[in-house]
């Protein structure tokens, strides 16, 4: 029996790229920024650590979606909250 959202951490999503391509992230952190929340997510079988920060959406339906961050203002914002995060933590 699982419960849903117990490991948030190792939480594992599937992303389908514009190839229709499909690769698997880790959940790494949910960030909220100015009322909006973004997914940190690390690639899992691939070479390059490169996180991603995607933000959480909905369709037309209410389905939650992730979207790239179209404004560059905006991830830069994120990226730094993300970034300070970090910081804080590792100074613990």
């Amino acid at each position: 029996m699982m419960t849903e959202h117990e490991h948030e951490q190792d939480e594992v999503i599937t992303l389908v790229d514009e190839e229709g391509a499909e690769h698997d992230f880790a959940v790494i952190d949910i960030i909220e920024v100015d009322d909006s929340e973004y997914a940190i997510l690390l690639p899992v079988e691939e070479e390059n650590n490169e996180a991603i920060i995607l933000k959480f959406d909905q369709d037309e339906d209410g389905n939650e979606l992730l979207v790239d961050i179209e404004d560059d203002e905006e991830w830069e914002k994120v990226s730094d909250a993300w970034e300070e995060m970090i910081a804080e933590e590792d100074m613990e």
